[in-house]
């Protein structure tokens, strides 16, 4: 990213807090009429800790590197607003006083292991899905809960804040649940877009626990005195409610500008779907384990979470503790070298989810389901990449057909955008044109909402013609036949199901 000139076409700035799994970025967006630019002032590693009872978010320290990110962002000029997203699903409870009850748990964390029985011996999976159309995680929020049943700081508590929330909190000291992350909860109704007093009600949970809903471009609040000091910013500068999802924001800087398209959010995790206006609550979609999420303007982001980039950076752990070749565009060489479709793996199979020895994971797979054993560490990554691209494009075939829609290309958007051999496979993989970029889609969604609050751009078609004309994207055309890929698809089978 390069920093813009300082001119008049630049009239305001907002910073986008932007924390992934693995490290966080506090970003300077300058927004004018036909500009859009950003500049990534403070960058740090998001690390979790494991304690003697689980895995947990170093919440306080992300919260630290907030603070001088954006005192960074105030010594490059004047900040017109701030907004705040995170991944989904984990939470921080506040007791009476307002206070942090321990550091928020990772989803990764195993505590979740037997939560979802307990929740379905009293919901059954199809009346959960019937409510919240839901795709089944073993780490949803409601699983969370159910897993905190009798602890200590679950009957302490008073307030549960989803991430964002719980930082917006500390920057402002206002309580609000932001819509798109609260519809990843489990608890949250997919027809209204409210919390569902029914499952509340049946799983006896206190409705008093769950704060106000806000909507992207709702006003947040404005900075508590102790942070405006440090940070060197105004007192009245105002946080904005964001697509605090993450996947939410991407969605927002898909340069689409015709319909007919689909998106995959490429990242640590592949979220692959359509842009709904109603949700798909059929049993066919629950079956298929398919998401309805909430996006801006009252869409829905149906979808499927696929484990995405995470395999390849697991990988990397694990070679760089073993002192062997670490650099991307090596790996992606020696990829590109080995041969077609040796092995393949389900990118979803359990056993890929915790942090670990992820090379030797794909070994073993590979092995117990009866397939050449990758020998080379290019081989390991053609077998991961070749692997989403098969999920991309299973994930949006049955898309399409459960949604009744037709999906003339794909937005490929996120970290995974930049992958050339990734956007390459799945174009052949799904036989469709795939358009690469914006990579920052997740800091540029966050920002043009906080734009448009603040009045410089119009609706959600606005802000992506906004992107489409001042983002660098790649376009990649699907290459040769689809009977490799079809051959291949039949090895892996279906994909995941629903309980």
């Amino acid at each position: 990213m390069t920093t813009p000139p300082q001119s008049s076409a630049f009239a305001s700035a907002f910073a986008a807090v932007d924390l992934g799994a693995t490290s966080g970025r506090v970003i300077l967006g300058r927004v004018g009429p036909d500009n859009l630019d950003l500049t990534e002032v403070r960058r740090f590693p998001n690390t979790p800790v494991r304690l003697p009872d689980g895995l947990r978010w170093d919440t306080l320290a992300l919260f630290q590197n907030i603070l001088d990110g954006l005192r960074d962002a105030a010594r490059s000029g004047g900040v017109t607003s701030i907004g705040i997203d995170t991944w989904a699903v984990d939470y921080g409870l506040l007791d009476t006083d307002g206070a942090l009850l321990g550091h928020p748990f990772h989803y990764r964390d195993d505590r979740t292991d037997g939560a979802a029985e307990r929740i379905w011996a009293t919901v059954s999976p199809k009346e959960l899905y019937g409510i919240t159309g839901l795709q089944h995680l073993p780490f949803n929020t409601v699983f969370q809960i159910a897993s905190a049943e009798g602890t200590a700081q679950r009957h302490a508590a008073r307030t549960l804040l989803l991430i964002p929330d719980l930082l917006i909190h500390w920057l402002t000291g206002s309580i609000g649940a932001e819509e798109t992350n609260a519809s990843t909860t489990g608890l949250l109704d997919a027809r209204t877009g409210t919390w569902s007093e029914d499952l509340l009600n049946r799983l006896s949970l206190d409705p008093g626990l769950f704060p106000p809903l806000r909507a992207p471009g709702d006003p947040a609040g404005t900075l508590l005195p102790h942070v405006a000091t440090y940070t060197g910013l105004d007192p009245s500068t105002p946080v904005t409610t964001v697509a605090s999802h993450d996947t939410a924001s991407a969605v927002v800087a898909v340069p689409a500008t015709e319909p007919g398209f689909a998106y995959i959010s490429c990242g640590t995790w592949s979220l692959a779907g359509l842009e709904l206006d109603a949700p798909v609550l059929s049993e066919a979609s629950r079956a298929a384990n398919f998401t309805n999420e909430r996006g801006v303007d009252g869409t829905v982001r149906y979808l499927r979470n696929i484990m995405g980039m995470w395999l390849l950076e697991e990988c990397r752990r694990t070679w760089e503790k073993d002192n062997l070749p670490t650099h991307i565009p090596t790996l992606l060489a020696d990829a590109v070298r080995a041969e077609s479709f040796a092995c393949l793996v389900d990118p979803d199979a359990p056993e890929f989810l915790a942090p670990g020895d992820m090379p030797a994971r794909i070994r073993d797979y590979c092995a117990r389901t009866g397939q050449r054993v990758p020998g080379s560490q290019g081989a390991v990554v053609r077998c991961i990449l070749e692997s989403l691209a098969l999920a991309h494009r299973r994930t949006l075939r049955q898309a399409a057909e459960l949604a009744g829609r037709d999906i003339s290309r794909i937005h490929l958007v996120g970290g995974g955008s930049r992958n050339d051999l990734l956007c390459q496979l799945t174009a052949d993989a799904t036989g469709l044109p795939v358009v690469a970029g914006p990579t920052e889609a997740t800091a540029l969604g966050n920002i043009l909402v906080q734009a448009r609050a603040a009045g410089l751009v119009g609706d959600l078609a606005d802000m992506r013609r906004l992107i489409a004309s001042t983002q660098h994207l790649r376009h990649y055309t699907p290459r040769g036949d689809t009977a490799a890929w079809d051959a291949a698809t039949a090895r892996l089978g279906s994909g995941p199901r629903n309980p």
